[in-house]
């Protein structure tokens, strides 16, 4: 089945071997979306490494963007800004409700729910309109930068993002009507690629999979990040092991991430938007121009009119960019997969030495055929779309 297959989830083999309609065995075979992005990112600087992170599960951007530099930033012992931190925040969880309706609109569209996906697209929509607005672009948005963020909230941000949060709890209530009680979608997943904790556990499953089985494993309650230990959220759990129950949790915790940007918006003071620290700064000062986002006229007149230094040292950090310390982290954030763990070390230099992830749809894959083996062919498919995989996190 596949590579290129309508419900493989990108460009994932899958090799079943058959007993009439019955999985006997199942096989995974990956690596056809390979970007060799790790080893990529050895030969940017640190700060360009971002926009080739942001390309790895390409429907969570900003959890790749945020995991990386929050490694660099351990590395360089700095602190980031509370208001760069706030909008860090609450952008992921904008994206992590965007990256849900997608799991639910493929889901639905594989298993034949098509007006599943065409609501499931329309409320993503609304979710990128917001993050374009913020950050100027709909995907890889490369928004989060080793220091803070590339630029502060744009006029009008902060009204956006409240009529999206007026909206979306009544569209989230639509998959309810349409989909939860509707008796041929509980049907093709009830039962459905069960994987119980202790398979979760071996190995080494995370995410939605993982609180489905009942497990309220959350690294944003666990090893709380970003201050998300001050926020008042829950983390939801299903108690079936199964495709619904995935499907339930990924509900649930849309509602949640909605609860969390309401109280991210309130807590947004002013303040700077990335570290004082000149030298790790860069770009040094964005603004949304007549050219689309590109430095600040100020600053532009700053360098090529006033200081000679100041231009030696943007072309500096520009071309070379900043050194940060030698020694290694490991950084994981909770993405909408579950934990996306940056190992990132450095030699001391302008370019990272290695940066390894721990993807999770890579590691959830494994899931695969203990989902799958002994069910129908046709279950093959809710048990993919309940895993909700991303080949380019994958095959990184």
């Amino acid at each position: 089945m596949g590579p290129q297959h309508p419900s493989t989830h990108g460009v994932l083999r899958l090799v079943l071997d058959l007993e009439g309609e019955t999985v006997t065995k199942a096989r995974v075979v990956i690596g056809y979306l390979h970007t060799g992005i790790e080893k990529n990112v050895e030969y940017r600087n640190w700060t360009q490494g971002t926009t080739f992170v942001t390309r790895m599960d390409y429907l969570a951007p900003l959890y790749n963007e945020a995991g990386y530099c929050m490694a660099v930033e351990k590395l360089l012992g700095i602190e980031v800004p509370q208001r760069a931190q706030t909008i860090r925040l609450m952008v992921m969880e904008i994206n992590r409700i965007a990256s849900h309706l997608v799991g639910l609109a493929t889901g639905g569209m594989e298993l034949g729910a098509l007006t599943g996906m065409t609501n499931g697209f329309r409320e993503r929509e609304l979710c990128l309109d917001v993050l374009e607005e913020i950050t100027g672009l709909r995907m890889n948005h490369a928004y989060i930068r080793p220091g803070g963020v590339a630029q502060d909230l744009p006029p009008g941000a902060v009204e956006s993002v409240r009529e999206w949060l007026a909206v979306m709890p009544e569209r989230l209530a639509g998959y309810h009507e349409l989909l939860t009680g509707q008796p041929i979608w509980q049907r093709r997943l009830k039962d459905v690629g069960y994987l119980d904790v202790t398979g979760c556990v071996a190995l080494g499953i995370t995410g939605p999979i993982l609180r489905a089985a009942g497990l309220p494993w959350d690294l944003r309650k666990v090893e709380p990040y970003l201050g998300y230990e001050t926020y008042d959220f829950e983390v939801p759990t299903a108690d079936t092991c199964d495709a619904w129950g995935r499907y339930l949790v990924r509900m649930a915790e849309m509602h949640e991430s909605l609860k969390i940007v309401a109280q991210a918006l309130d807590r947004l003071e002013p303040g700077p938007v990335m570290v004082e620290d000149r030298k790790i700064a860069w770009p040094a000062q964005l603004s949304l121009g007549a050219d689309g986002m590109g430095n600040s006229l100020e600053h532009v007149r700053h360098i090529m009119g006033t200081s000679m230094e100041a231009l030696i040292h943007h072309f500096k950090l520009v071309t070379e960019g900043f050194r940060v310390p030698a020694g290694q982290v490991y950084v994981p954030v909770e993405s909408p997969r579950g934990e996306l763990g940056y190992h990132v070390v450095s030699d001391g230099g302008t370019r990272p030495f290695r940066v390894h992830v721990r993807d999770p749809s890579f590691v959830n894959l494994q899931a695969t055929a203990a989902m799958s083996e002994g069910g129908m062919i046709a279950d093959v498919i809710a048990a993919i779309a309940s895993i909700d995989p991303v080949m380019g996190g994958v095959d990184r």
